[in-house]
């Protein structure tokens, strides 16, 4: 089934120098899967999430021929029915906690704003849902966490956190913008952990931006690979080792492996015709 069709998407910004093309012609579906979009940083990852929940503010211009949710395009909808997509239907993780929640508002009183939003249910009903939602996102003592401030916690904490507030209103798909970059080693496989077992119990689809291909080998189900705003490959995760894109061989090729050691690690040379021509090898 699917859950998201995205036709032809481009997002575009007036400079000085003249139009920047940010997003040129992404094209993709989701169904009940986990799909990692991979790049490096300004590759246009982060647009197209954004682009699909339709934050991009003026100047910036989005253009698609569809954005369809289950057979709905979202460019129809006004700025008021795209509110109750927001959340309700799609969610979406940021990169660091601390820029997305709020300093001066208890934990408990964000989380029961952001299902009260989609809701009809009580103050009381609302905190029962939310000590529920955390303790799903392996956060102990709920109940005094629902009383701190963003800043008394951790940076893996704030995260499940975030996971908390964007899952509880039960949505359909949740992007996932580089939720582990910001966190260390140790804390990052038990967030995953956790965004894993959330999706596959509730069936979502899952949007996983990330610039980490071995991570996304192990936790995603299909990639798609983007350089300069475009999409240049799409493969199964589990067969991106035998990616035949020349930029995804030059970003397998520039890691470092363990089973493998060199002196020196291969600079990725590019290409000026990845970013002018844009031939997709793999499925989409």
């Amino acid at each position: 089934m699917t859950l998201l069709d995205v036709k032809d998407l481009w997002v575009k910004f007036p400079t000085h120098q003249g139009l920047f093309e940010a997003v040129r012609g992404v094209s993709f579906t989701l169904g009940r899967e986990r799909l990692a979009i991979v790049g490096e940083s300004g590759s246009g990852k982060s647009m197209t999430g954004r682009a699909i929940l339709r934050l991009i503010r003026p100047p910036g211009v989005v253009t698609a021929d569809r954005i369809s949710l289950e057979g709905v395009n979202l460019l129809h909808k006004t700025e008021r029915e795209m509110r109750d997509v927001r959340g309700q239907k799609i969610s979406m993780v940021m990169q660091d906690p601390k820029f997305s929640l709020n300093p001066v508002m208890t934990i408990g009183q964000q989380i029961i704003e952001a299902y009260r939003l989609h809701s009809n249910a009580t103050k009381s009903e609302a905190y029962e849902k939310s000590i529920e939602m955390l303790e799903a996102v392996s956060i102990r003592d709920q109940k005094r966490v629902m009383r701190a401030y963003p800043h008394e916690m951790s940076g893996g904490m704030g995260q499940r956190i975030m996971i908390a507030m964007m899952l509880i209103p039960d949505p359909e798909i949740l992007i996932a913008d580089e939720p582990t970059s910001a966190l260390d080693v140790s804390v990052q496989r038990q967030v995953l952990s956790i965004i894993d077992s959330l999706v596959k119990e509730r069936g979502m689809g899952l949007i996983f931006i990330s610039h980490d291909l071995n991570l996304v080998t192990d936790f995603c189900d299909r990639v798609l690979i983007m350089y300069a705003g475009r999409i240049v490959e799409v493969c199964d995760a589990k067969n991106l080792h035998k990616a035949k894109h020349p930029y995804t061989q030059g970003l397998l090729n520039s890691l470092p492996k363990l089973h493998d050691p060199q002196k020196r690690l291969e600079v990725l040379n590019r290409d000026p015709a990845w970013s002018t021509v844009a031939s997709i090898s793999g499925r989409i």
